[in-house]
């Protein structure tokens, strides 16, 4: 019984480990010849997904969602790409990325968290916004600072800092990428950010109860507010992470699907899309169980536009477990206490 406890306790606690586990044993059995650089690459591929997952995680966790995330990183990818080169410096591209990017977020927060519009509606109005300039910009600015594309922002590779740039978006640290280091240390810190301060559990106090939040004195709309400025920025440093790892952005395509990938992540990561419930490092699994699974569709050599078509699939059933569980262990409580009686 005592084992049995254990595990149970395990399972709660650790579920997105066992499922990432169980994932990747699937992948390694489908994939002829899996070696360690191969499965390097999963936390290489992972980077920029993980990291905007981060902030959808906080989003989801207050009980909203941000559907704009992969047009934002779209935009901010982009005009960084610009900002790149007319400047040759990654400091001013990385500090624009971020700025640029929490602005983003901001205009999400106030019409979210301040003018209290639903989510849903103003997230998806700034998705079609947000692609809709991005693509305008790419047309219209001079050829020479979209690096001479005409409908792609490319970087010029005739900078001085170019190389430097692209090494650090495409180079490791012994056997890890470093585009993947960032994640781990994003990860970690915003895991200490919300379980370790006071600001972090406001956050899970909002997603618990909005009224109970509002009556213990803590300033909902601000929180509300604020997760999704952090989104933004976390949306920027993912669009530094995609320029130096791609040294382009197209505005058509960049970040296509990522909210849906970033939701996807979220939830494998036990993030209750109803808010108050999840812990911050099940998305880093979570990300990284979304990569497995995109991979293993690759190896089984699925037909590729059944592709999301699976995904789509697998998201319902994690989110129908979710939200199944706790009714069925109800149900078998009510059932249990009945017979005992």
């Amino acid at each position: 019984m005592k084992n049995n406890s254990l595990l149970a306790s395990a399972w709660r606690e650790y579920s997105y480990v066992f499922v990432f586990i169980v994932i990747f044993l699937v992948y390694a059995s489908s994939s002829s010849g899996l070696t360690l650089n191969a499965t390097m690459n999963i936390l290489r591929h992972s980077a920029v997904i993980g990291v905007i997952a981060i902030g959808m995680g906080m989003v989801c966790i207050t009980a909203e969602i941000d559907l704009s995330v992969g047009s934002m990183l779209a935009m901010v990818s982009g005009l960084s790409v610009i900002v790149f080169n007319a400047t040759d410096s990654i400091a001013l591209t990385l500090l624009f990325s971020v700025l640029f990017g929490c602005f983003c977020g901001l205009i999400n927060g106030v019409l979210v968290g301040i003018v209290k519009m639903p989510s849903f509606i103003v997230t998806l109005a700034t998705m079609l916004i947000f692609r809709s300039f991005a693509q305008y910009i790419c047309q219209h600015i001079d050829k020479a600072l979209a690096g001479g594309g005409s409908s792609v922002y490319r970087m010029i590779t005739k900078h001085d800092m170019f190389q430097s740039m692209f090494t650090f978006g495409n180079s490791k640290f012994i056997t890890l990428p470093i585009v993947g280091i960032v994640l781990i240390v994003f990860t970690l810190a915003f895991v200490y950010l919300l379980e370790s301060t006071k600001y972090g559990k406001k956050v899970y106090a909002v997603g618990s109860s909005y009224k109970g939040a509002f009556m213990a004195g803590i300033n909902v709309r601000l929180i509300k507010t604020s997760v999704f400025v952090i989104t933004g920025g976390l949306v920027g440093v993912a669009s530094f992470l995609w320029i130096a790892m791609n040294a382009s952005s197209d505005p058509a395509t960049t970040g296509s699907g990522y909210e849906m990938y970033a939701i996807a992540a979220v939830v494998l990561g036990g993030i209750s899309m109803a808010g108050g419930k999840g812990r911050c490092l099940g998305i880093l699994f979570g990300a990284l169980s979304y990569t497995v699974i995109d991979k293993i569709i690759i190896a089984l050599k699925m037909d590729s536009l059944i592709n999301d078509a699976v995904k789509g699939i697998i998201l319902i059933i994690v989110i129908l477990i979710q939200v199944a569980g706790p009714q069925l262990k109800e149900r078998f409580s009510i059932m249990r206490a009945k017979a005992a009686s």
